[in-house]
């Protein structure tokens, strides 16, 4: 949970200073980006995989450029439920989306530890080795 809250703190500090880099967006104050931090994380968790799924060909095609422009169409779509954060147009919400989209994978990966959640693949970082044997009746231990 503090994680959540950290992230969303982050996330909303970032759009105010995304318009303070002049790209377009403009906040009118920090309660409008808190609450658009909050609904453009929301549609990012629940909205964003569904979109990226039945874009998935075109995303193959496009090598994966088609997700930046779904983050985009998310960030322009929540502006434009006038909560206080206005885009002046879709390529100032795909650069604004650029940079949220990077502070969230730095905070995202800082937050988790650097490496993201813990896999059952072993990687070669990974020194913890299981080491199996056949024990009895052919049975491994």
């Amino acid at each position: 949970m503090p994680g959540i809250l950290i992230r969303w703190i982050i996330i909303t500090v970032t759009v105010l200073l995304i318009s303070k880099l002049h790209l377009g967006v403009t906040v009118d104050d920090a309660g409008s980006a808190l609450i658009f931090a909050a609904i453009l994380g929301i549609l990012n968790a629940f909205i964003r995989p569904v979109l990226v799924i039945l874009t998935l060909p075109l995303t193959i095609v496009t090598l994966g450029f088609f997700v930046l422009v779904i983050n985009a169409l998310l960030f322009w779509f929540v502006a434009g439920l006038d909560l206080g954060v206005h885009v002046a147009g879709f390529w100032s919400a795909f650069a604004a989306s650029l940079v949220v989209s990077l502070v969230s994978w730095f905070t995202s990966s800082a937050i988790s530890g650097g490496g993201g959640e813990r896999t059952a693949v072993m990687t070669h970082w990974d020194r913890n080795v299981v080491d199996l044997r056949r024990g009895r009746g052919n049975r491994w231990e």
